[in-house]
């Protein structure tokens, strides 16, 4: 399992590095597909950035605790740190729907990996606690 970690970590720092690009883009958005679909309006918006951090650098530094978490096989930390990085996707997903009004399809890229991400993670506790607790075989 900790190879679909890793690869979900991958892509979300991929999809995370696109979007810190679009923060920092001078000139238009390439994403930029419709008056509801423009990554450019929304990276660059006030809610973009905590303090004086870019969101996306986060996202970034999300994956990374992600990848390495799920390298050395600690699920239940790595559970937290997705369940944490999920509540921060939605909350920016919420600003992105009710407030902006726009879209920004890396962001939703990025809350799909991160919902997966957690689902996964979910599962894998799970199934580690009921391994845990299975009788073992007599020998």
């Amino acid at each position: 399992m900790r190879y679909v970690f890793i690869l979900l970590a991958i892509c979300g720092i991929v999809v995370s590095s696109l979007a810190l690009r679009e923060h920092y883009r001078e000139d238009q958005s390439p994403c930029s597909i419709n008056d509801k679909w423009d990554c450019g309006i929304v990276n660059k918006s006030q809610f973009a950035v905590v303090g004086k951090i870019p969101v996306a650098v986060i996202g970034i530094v999300g994956y990374v605790l992600i990848g390495a978490l799920g390298a050395i096989r600690r699920y239940k930390l790595l559970f937290s740190a997705a369940i944490i990085g999920l509540i921060f996707s939605l909350y920016l997903t919420y600003i992105e729907a009710k407030v902006l009004e726009v879209w920004c399809i890396y962001c939703v890229i990025s809350l799909g990996i991160i919902s997966l991400t957690t689902l996964l993670a979910i599962g894998t506790v799970i199934a580690d606690i009921v391994r845990e607790n299975a009788p073992k075989p007599a020998e």
